[in-house]
């Protein structure tokens, strides 16, 4: 059941929404396990799914404890579904009209402290090519703010180094530009001048993409995590995510002064509400920091 319009769907998510392949698989993924619930309720027709049904099936993933975040998203991908299914005049009426999302607890992303960052990008790394490469990638990833995916995906041709840019291709393969410079752009030059070429093996099918392993081809998300992880291990910080660079570059940006606009231009954020969570998480920096700081913080009298 619902398969046709599954496929027809994910395929407009693709094409014409232009949403990143790992967004277009997970909702096809939600997609279908609601499409699997409905079938084991005898459910055998568009028509014949109504409200119930719905908020029967979110009441099933509330019930298999899952994450808040990720009901909110199997949530919204069926509401963009019968939005989709009537827009089309595919089905006559959308059974989540008047479902509100499930609310999210607000959480602040992990950040690591500027001192963190110093002690862990101040380490030695060994001056062979790999050695260059993880230097460059921790670099760029906490001196441009870029998602994982970003990184992996820059090409030479995205590199406008003696401008000060770098070319990302974001979300939604939106395009935008990120400024580079100082400890970043001089990591990211030594790895271009004396690692990439090693790493770029006469065998290896050649490639545009910055950043190779160990065969010459194109680095892996899963190559990054695991760079960033050991470096994370060598500061006492378990499982260091890429994303915690990007949080602490935005948050150390913001703690320095800059303009939350501008970082939300960097970040690549369409809306500044995404961007304003870094506010809080300044916030909190602050009030923690008056805590411990000063004499009668904790004082009550």
């Amino acid at each position: 059941m619902l398969d046709t319009e599954i496929r027809e769907y994910i395929a407009y998510l693709s094409i014409e929404r232009g949403s990143s392949p790992l967004t277009v698989s997970a909702y096809e993924r939600d997609l279908k396990r609601y499409a699997a619930f409905l079938e084991a309720q005898g459910i055998a027709s568009l028509e014949r799914i109504d409200r119930d049904a719905v908020l029967a099936y979110e009441a099933e993933l509330v019930a298999s404890g899952l994450a808040p975040s990720t009901i909110e998203r199997r949530v919204s991908a069926i509401k963009g579904f019968h939005r989709f299914l009537v827009r089309e005049n595919i089905a006559a009426k959308n059974p989540t009209d008047s479902l509100r999302l499930p609310k999210v607890p607000e959480t602040l992303p992990d950040v690591l402290s500027v001192e963190q960052v110093e002690r862990m990008l101040s380490q030695p790394f060994d001056d062979s090519a790999t050695g260059l490469r993880d230097r460059a990638i921790l670099e760029v990833l906490y001196g441009c703010g870029l998602r994982v995916s970003e990184l992996t995906g820059l090409d030479l041709g995205s590199l406008l180094l003696d401008e000060g840019f770098v070319r990302v291709v974001g979300k939604g393969s939106k395009e935008r530009i990120a400024p580079i410079a100082g400890a970043a752009e001089t990591a990211l030059r030594a790895y271009l001048d004396r690692g990439r070429a090693e790493l770029a093996k006469p065998y290896a099918k050649p490639t545009s993409a910055v950043f190779l392993n160990a065969r010459g081809g194109r680095l892996t998300r899963q190559s990054a995590h695991a760079i960033v992880a050991r470096a994370g291990l060598s500061i006492g910080v378990e499982n260091l995510h890429p994303h915690t660079l990007r949080h602490s570059f935005a948050t150390h940006l913001l703690g320095g002064g800059a303009d939350l606009r501008v970082i939300q231009e960097i970040l690549g954020h369409s809306d500044i509400s995404t961007t304003q969570i870094y506010t809080h998480v300044d916030r909190a920096h602050i009030h923690d920091e008056y805590i411990s700081a000063h004499p009668r913080a904790r004082c009550r009298e």
